[in-house]
């Protein structure tokens, strides 16, 4: 397959997983019982876990090391010299 075809893949995974965990946010309002709601939450949390998973390990170790760099709310305030 195509590297740039995988990295797309890889990216389209990662977005993927922020719109299901997302999509948690939103099944509070939906019309089922409480059960229901239980098993819709924790399908969205998997599912997203997995999908950020499976992107990650498509673009590699080292986007993820970024990505983890760039979250990471201790590195939010260092300068760019350190």
């Amino acid at each position: 397959m195509d590297q740039n075809i995988l990295r797309k893949v890889g990216f389209t995974c990662v977005a993927l997983s922020f719109i299901f965990y997302g999509a948690i946010l939103l099944v509070p309002f939906l019309p089922y019982p409480a059960s229901t709601k239980i098993a819709i939450s924790t399908a969205l949390a998997v599912i997203g876990e997995a999908s950020f998973w499976i992107g990650g390990f498509i673009l590699g170790k080292e986007f993820i090391a970024k990505y983890r760099r760039y979250f990471n709310p201790l590195q939010w305030l260092k300068s760019k010299k350190e």
